[in-house]
């Protein structure tokens, strides 16, 4: 792309934020790029300036300057066609993560390693492969969250442009319930606590760091989290619950609190730490259960994703059951960890 361009949000993308938007569309523009581009006010939201945090409205125009980037992720003319072959086995291998589905709504059971969307470098993702189940109108199921590439479990699907909206609008207004677990290196005292940093992005770096209030791109951050069960003092299985929505944020605030989840390659922050034998260096997030409003406004979804094969190895190796579990007991509880 050489020149300037104006797009239109549509009405599917109102409430977006600004950098997300970008992600969507440009998913080979770094992060650090267009956050120069914001400063320098290059990018402008009906010709004013705008922050990578800005809601996007129905109808907002976004000045886009040249970019150097390759094919946009909404630009196909150039992109060669997919295979039938590799439609089915797209299609197939959704179908393989499905918790749920109805005509609004699907569930995924995303694998660690599958990338969400594009970027650099990556051939295949979640995204992509939904084209899938485009239907005869061209309407194509549409992500309404994110999960990061090597953390497993629950993704939200919409299905139609009203169902993006609705559950988007949950997230927005925290009208959901999302529960991770993880394996914590180390038992983090209290048992149960309250996690409230600033974050933000580590300058040329996709990582995240605790930050001042105040600091340049600086975001509060909240999570809450409970020890279920450990192994001595060496490991523990944690339950954690994101009241705020920031990027990596679970895994910054376990590493923040001297307790890394482990195999955490950006995050895990313990010297001469050794993992125990006969488990893999391997993340071990999962994002757990998700209880939200069904965009519908009828009802509830309320899915569980099961532990993915290496961290059902290190539960194995450890005497740990996940059935041994309760959601409405051993979830975090905001009020519970207030007292």
């Amino acid at each position: 792309m050489s020149a300037i361009e104006q797009k239109q949000v549509t009405a599917d993308e109102a409430g977006m934020r600004l950098d997300r938007w970008f992600k969507a569309h440009y998913p080979g523009l770094g992060f650090g790029r267009l956050q120069k581009l914001l400063r320098t006010g290059q990018v402008r939201v009906d010709g004013k300036r705008a922050e990578s945090n800005t809601r996007i409205a129905k109808g907002q125009t976004i000045r886009i300057p040249p970019l150097g980037v390759e094919l946009p992720a909404d630009d196909k003319k150039n992109a060669k066609p997919k295979s039938t072959k590799l439609i089915a086995d797209d299609r197939k291998a959704i179908e393989d993560m499905l918790l749920f589905e109805d005509n609004q709504v699907m569930v995924l059971n995303k694998p660690a390693g599958l990338a969400v969307q594009g970027g650099s470098g990556l051939k295949r993702h979640l995204d992509g492969m939904l084209e899938a189940f485009t239907d005869r109108k061209g309407n194509k199921p549409r992500l309404v969250h994110r999960l990061d590439r090597e953390t497993s479990g629950i993704i939200l699907v919409a299905r139609t442009r009203q169902a993006a909206q609705e559950l988007t609008k949950a997230f927005r207004h925290r009208n959901t319930r999302k529960i991770y677990w993880a394996m914590l290196a180390g038992v983090p005292k209290p048992k149960q606590g309250r996690i409230s940093t600033f974050l933000a992005r580590s300058e040329g770096e996709e990582r995240m760091q605790v930050v001042r209030q105040g600091d340049d791109d600086a975001q509060h951050a909240v999570s809450l989290y409970s020890v279920f069960e450990q192994s001595a003092q060496k490991l523990s299985w944690v339950t954690m619950k994101p009241v705020t929505g920031r990027t990596h944020q679970l895994r910054a605030h376990a590493a923040h609190i001297g307790h890394p989840i482990i195999g955490d390659d950006k995050y895990f922050n313990i010297e001469n730490w050794e993992l125990p034998g006969g488990i893999q260096n391997r993340l071990h997030l999962l994002a757990r259960r998700i209880v939200i409003p069904h965009p519908s406004g009828h009802g509830t979804i309320d899915v569980s994703a099961p532990l993915p094969p290496h961290m059902q190895q290190t539960w194995n190796l450890l005497g740990f059951d996940a059935s041994d579990y309760d959601p409405e007991a051993d979830d975090p509880d905001e009020e519970l960890i207030r007292r």
